[in-house]
C-alpha cells in the first residue's frame, strides 16, 4: 500500500496509507477558510510591511482576525488583507529574467565625478577672482 507523501515532513513521517482506489474530493466551499496574507503600517507615510496571514471566510472577517492577530502588538496605524489567491509570483525558471548587463556605472553616483567637476569649477573662480 503507498503512503501519503507531503510538503510537511511530519505527514510523511507517520506513514499515513492511501487507498489508490480513493479519489480526493475538494471540500466544500465553507468547509476550509480562505487564506488572506496580511501587511500592516507602523506610522504614517510608512511602507506596508507583510507581516504573515490569517484564514477566514471572507475578506471583512480577515481584516478582523488581522487586527486582532498583528494589530495588538507594537504601534500598528493601518492594515491591508489580500487574498493569497490574488498574489501572483514567479517560477523559478524564469529567475533569468533579472540577468542583467554587469556594466552600470551610470547607476553608481561615483560614476558621475560630479566632485571633481565642482572642485575645478570652484578652482577656475578662484584663479579667476584673483586677477
Amino acid at each position: 500500500m503507498a503512503t501519503i507523501i507531503s510538503l510537511d515532513p511530519r505527514v510523511t513521517r507517520m506513514e499515513i496509507g492511501v487507498d489508490s482506489a480513493q479519489e480526493a474530493v475538494p471540500k466544500n466551499a465553507l468547509d476550509q477558510f480562505q487564506t488572506f496574507e496580511v501587511f500592516h503600517q507602523q506610522k504614517r507615510g510608512a511602507h506596508h510591511v507583510h507581516v504573515g496571514s490569517v484564514h477566514a471566510p471572507n475578506s471583512e472577517m480577515a481584516l478582523v482576525f488581522a487586527k486582532e492577530q498583528y494589530g495588538r502588538r507594537g504601534q500598528t496605524v493601518n492594515i491591508w488583507v489580500v487574498s493569497t489567491d490574488h498574489v501572483l509570483t514567479m517560477r523559478g525558471e524564469d529567475a533569468d529574467v533579472f540577468e542583467t548587463t554587469p556594466e552600470k556605472k551610470y547607476r553608481d553616483v561615483a560614476a558621475y565625478m560630479v566632485r571633481n567637476k565642482v572642485e575645478a569649477f570652484k578652482k577656475s573662480q578662484k584663479e579667476g577672482g584673483d586677477e
